[in-house]
Parts: structure tokens; C-alpha cells; sequence
């Protein structure tokens, strides 16, 4: 009885583990993503610059974000070719106020993945009390792979439906 009891228990320990390195990659994103709401003086920061993107992000990620990136949304200062979007994907706004209210909760994993639900408000600069205490929502589908907990796809939740950025990746891969 003892031995099945601390069996349950390091099992139980091992579950919450996973959920929390689950969340490791979505804490950098928002972070990232907070750090770039703070103010308009802020440097901004892409979280599908080459780095954060090759940490932080699955392959499949990876793969579909190169094939977008070949239909950039706009051009950029120096005549490069932007990101495919022309939004902040997280967010999915281009303007916005600096989030507050923040919440990073992970789920237990299921079906080789750990789903991590962000909220945070995002318009608590503007005057209409309805949109001002509006709740926004993103879950991001965590999976494990080489070792490491990495973002396969990142899903916007709106009016109780959700999308997903690898199905609108591939859309714009095809000109969509």
C-alpha cells in the first residue's frame, strides 16, 4: 500500500512538473510580448526573431513560420521584408495598452501535449469600461521535443471560438 502510495504521489509530483517547464516558453513569449506593450518608446522586440523563434518554437512552428515568411506583410525600413503578419500575434491587435493582469496557467499534459492558458487585459488605457475590463484570451499547445518543452501552435480564443497561427501560417504560405 505504502509503495503504491508514493508511486501515485511521484507521478502526481512528475505531472505538475511537466505542466510547469511546459509554461517556460510561454512565460518568455509574454514577457517578450508585455515588454513590447509598455510603451510606444519601447524597442520592439519579435518573438519570431531567429533566436527566440529556434528556442522557443517547434519545428513544425518553425517550418510553417518559414514558409509564411515568404509572403511578408509589409516591407520594412530598410527595405527587408517584414514578418507575414501585420499584427502583434499574441495580442492579435496592432494597438493595444500595456497588458496587466497577466495569468500563465498549464493544464496537465494529454495526447503529447500541455496546453497553457494565458489571459491579460489589454485595453485598460481606453475609456469604455466594457472593453477596458474585456478579458483577453490565448492558449499555447506545448509539446516536448529533442528534451525540451517547445510552442508547437499558438490559438487566439474570441467569442468562445479559437483560431490557430499554424492553419493561418500555411494559409498565407499559399497566398491566401
Amino acid at each position: 500500500m505504502r509503495s503504491l502510495l508514493l508511486a501515485l504521489t511521484l507521478s502526481l509530483l512528475s505531472t505538475v512538473s511537466l505542466a510547469a517547464e511546459a509554461a517556460d516558453p510561454v512565460k518568455e513569449v509574454m514577457k517578450i510580448t508585455e515588454d513590447n506593450w509598455k510603451s510606444n518608446d519601447s524597442d520592439w522586440k519579435f518573438i519570431f526573431d531567429a533566436d527566440p523563434l529556434a528556442r522557443l518554437f517547434s519545428k513544425r512552428f518553425q517550418a510553417a513560420y518559414a514558409e509564411a515568411s515568404k509572403h511578408p506583410a509589409y516591407e520594412t525600413e530598410n527595405n527587408g521584408p517584414g514578418d507575414p503578419f501585420g499584427y502583434d500575434v499574441v495580442t492579435a491587435s496592432q494597438d493595444g495598452c500595456p497588458l496587466q493582469d497577466v495569468t500563465i496557467v498549464p493544464s496537465a499534459p494529454a495526447d503529447g501535449k500541455t496546453g497553457v492558458k494565458v489571459t491579460f487585459k489589454q485595453w485598460t488605457c481606453v475609456d469604455d469600461t466594457e472593453l477596458k475590463d474585456s478579458l483577453s484570451e490565448v492558449q499555447f499547445d506545448v509539446i516536448d521535443e529533442d528534451g525540451k518543452p517547445v510552442i508547437d501552435d499558438i490559438h487566439r480564443v474570441a467569442d468562445g471560438e479559437s483560431d490557430s497561427l499554424i492553419e493561418e501560417m500555411q494559409s498565407i504560405a499559399k497566398g491566401e
